[in-house]
């Protein structure tokens, strides 16, 4: 199969769901609201898009402090915590996470800096953040202690005392940012507790209805809150190699309290091949496979589809629960030739709606071909999914090993 194309309709789907999401979630955005930066505020509420969630301007002169606080708390390896700039955004500045460890970037008369290092913070725990200015270094301090310190020394060091000074959260105020070290800026984490630069005033957001909260607790995890789905082309995914070509998509979660459509995959023409469907209220799996729906009943907290060349095959646990053959078809080069893949739906590009229900519930992690799957990766991803973290009891956190980030 040619994958190009494949490609156009791809984009175009891309184009067309992730507008449908501006359209709802931002609504008229050119009237905005006020709300108070204290938080607790999610930060990820705005996947696939570089506008901020939130954010304030004050002239210099009102600024009192040079010192900012909040609490952070995530899972995420990678995204933007803050951004703030002078001129305009000629002068800038960003605090965000590069592999769950603290990261600054300042551009200051022409020049970027950068500085990455101090205590791994993608473990779920809140943290104490401090930021501060002292002369021309900014210094991060982190539960008390100084973690990083980014200095930016140049024969025109006098401080900027007029003009506009402006902050934002989930996202950057300029056009393009040219970043020392790029930086995916989609962040699954929260703030709350924050005083900004000592400024009383509330923050302008261009969210429709109030912001979404923080999960009071958490747990590694993609949370699915059955209103949209994560999309994925297979190309883009490692192929099958050696003799024993196969390719493997594992699920992990307590399958027994999802609801919806789990995955689906769909074909170069958007029809749907296959897709997998669980009810909490029957506890049974329907999987639909052409014309053929088999109703299975629901057992272990893992599900594997493997794919050879004519068979699609699918177990829960170690237990094979349905085989698909289709002879007629190599799953395996139409895989490398590019098919849709999709978490928590079936897309219907020719409505706009799903033609099946979305998905309730968290899946505690996506493995293909043994590599963990980050969904901010996708090619579209509904804004309120959360990408590494679920809802969470405090019962069910008695295991460290739920939160802690290993890598």
């Amino acid at each position: 199969m040619d994958p190009q194309p494949l490609l156009l309709p791809l984009l175009l789907l891309c184009v067309s769901l992730a507008q449908r999401t501006r359209d709802t979630a931002e609504g008229p955005a050119l009237r905005g609201r006020l709300i108070s930066g204290n938080g607790p505020l999610d930060l990820g509420q705005r996947w696939g898009l570089k506008t901020p969630l939130m954010h304030m301007k004050a002239n210099l002169t009102e600024v009192t402090s040079i010192r900012s606080t909040f609490e952070f708390r995530t899972l995420d390896p990678e995204g933007l915590v803050l951004y703030g700039d002078t001129q305009a955004g000629a002068e800038w500045f960003v605090l965000g996470l590069r592999d769950g460890v603290p990261e600054m970037q300042i551009r200051k008369r022409g020049m970027i800096v950068a500085v990455t290092g101090g205590p791994r913070l993608n473990n779920g725990h809140w943290h104490q953040v401090q930021l501060r200015n002292e002369g021309q270094s900014v210094v991060l301090e982190v539960n008390g202690s100084q973690a990083l310190v980014l200095g930016l020394h140049s024969q025109h060091a006098e401080q900027d005392t007029m003009g506009l000074i402006r902050l934002s959260l989930g996202g950057i105020l300029v056009k393009d940012l040219e970043l020392f070290n790029s930086l995916r800026l989609e962040m699954d984490g929260c703030v709350r507790a924050g005083n900004w630069l000592n400024l009383s005033q509330p923050w302008a957001t261009e969210l429709v209805g109030e912001p979404r909260t923080c999960f009071t607790h958490i747990r590694r995890g993609s949370f699915f809150p059955g209103t949209g789905l994560a999309v994925f082309n297979t190309s883009d995914f490692p192929t099958h190699q050696g003799t024993g070509r196969s390719i493997t998509i594992e699920m992990e979660g307590h399958i027994g309290n999802w609801t919806g459509t789990v995955l689906a995959i769909l074909n170069s023409q958007h029809k749907a091949i296959l897709t997998i469907a669980a009810q909490n209220q029957t506890q049974k799996l329907e999987v639909t496979f052409g014309e053929r729906t088999d109703s299975l009943s629901l057992a272990q907290n893992e599900l594997l589809l493997n794919l050879s060349e004519n068979v699609m095959q699918i177990a829960l646990g170690n237990k094979v629960i349905a085989e698909l053959r289709d002879d007629a078809r190599d799953w395996l080069n139409i895989w490398d030739d590019g098919m849709l893949l999709a978490f928590g739906g079936v897309p219907d590009y020719s409505t706009n709606t799903s033609d099946s229900q979305y998905l309730h519930g968290c899946i505690w992690g996506i493995r293909i071909q043994d590599r963990e799957l980050d969904l901010d990766h996708a090619l579209y991803k509904h804004s309120s999914i959360s990408s590494h973290s679920c809802p969470a009891s405090p019962d069910l956190l008695e295991s460290s090993a739920l939160l802690t980030a290993d890598r």
